[in-house]
């Protein structure tokens, strides 16, 4: 399939706007900027990227700890975005949620969690709600393959399994849970088969390649749709590094982690951006510079922004 230079240039745009928010809010972590932990999005570019692509503007989403991609590749504010991993007033969560618990209401965005397999329930919830309400709508659920280990994965496939929910649950396996391999956690790696238990509709793709993601979730909106969900997606990917910013990683083997770096989610969108289009050299420069100067510009933002008064604080734990 053909697309235009317009989406492509929309996608590389995304991914590379992902990419600059997590290698810049590291170096503000390591400032002492951002309290508290933070889960990088590093190597998984393309998940969010092709699934929010293939989604409707009423659609929704939930996300993970290692939520930011999603929330951006959802239309998310930079300035909000950075405002709230530094705890300030001007976030999303007016500095209360932090790096782990972003929400946008206005994207459809239900919220990140810090809960591992938190979400998951969230999500069939909602899916839930569009049943009822018998709206055409879907949720694409992003989780992890850390979460699929988790009772309540199985627990909630099964509920949207038998009610035919339209929910796509996003497999995000980047093939460690912290510190443990896939390979120890389960006896089969490939974990979309155990949809079959559930009869549910299920494959596997690369998660490092935008185009694949985008295409297997548009054939996954439209079986939720049309009355046949739910549906899951596996995708595999790998982290760039550690669990979290002060992990250093020395847990995944060394000649792995760079074979998934030369399968890098932003060169691949590159890639198909300068080979299905007449996009130059020139053409990709802008991009990425407008991507950096939108992330300094919010930096900036929100190192500016004030701190939650201790007031404000109170009184809302007084209200609730």
């Amino acid at each position: 399939m053909m697309y235009s230079r317009e989406f492509l240039e929309q996608l590389y745009r995304t991914i590379y706007t992902i990419r600059i928010f997590e290698t810049q809010c590291i170096k503000l972590y390591r400032q002492g900027l951002i309290i508290g932990y933070f889960h990088p999005y590093l190597g998984e570019e393309a998940i969010a990227t092709g699934v929010c692509a293939a989604l409707r503007k009423d659609d929704y989403i939930v996300s993970t700890h290692r939520g930011h991609g999603h929330c951006i590749a959802r239309g998310g504010q930079l300035k909000k975005m950075v405002a709230e991993v530094l705890g300030r007033e001007t976030g999303y969560c007016r500095g209360r949620g932090g790096s782990m618990h972003i929400a946008d209401p206005e994207t459809g965005n239900i919220g990140a969690n810090g809960i591992v397999g938190g979400g998951i329930p969230i999500g069939v919830g909602a899916g839930l709600g569009i049943s009822i309400r018998g709206s055409n709508q879907v949720v694409a659920l992003f989780f992890s393959d850390g979460a699929s280990n988790n009772g309540v994965f199985a627990e909630s496939l099964n509920l949207a399994a038998i009610w035919d929910l339209p929910v796509i649950f996003v497999l995000e396996n980047n093939q460690y849970a912290v510190s443990s391999p896939i390979e120890e956690m389960s006896r089969i790696p490939d974990l979309h088969r155990r949809a079959e238990g559930y009869g549910v509709e299920a494959s596997m793709i690369d998660g490092n390649d935008v185009l694949a993601v985008f295409e297997e979730t548009q054939k996954a909106v439209r079986t939720c749709c049309d009355g046949n969900g739910p549906v899951l997606i596996e995708a595999k990917t790998y982290r760039h590094g550690g669990h979290h910013v002060n992990d250093p990683g020395l847990y995944m083997p060394k000649d792995k982690l760079e074979y998934y770096k030369t399968h890098d989610p932003v060169t691949i969108a590159r890639e198909h951006l300068m080979s299905r289009s007449d996009c130059t050299e020139q053409d990709i420069a802008e991009i990425e510079n407008g991507a950096n100067q939108a992330m300094s510009e919010a930096i900036e933002f929100a190192r500016n922004s004030p701190q939650p008064s201790v007031d404000s604080f109170l009184e809302e734990v007084k209200q609730n």
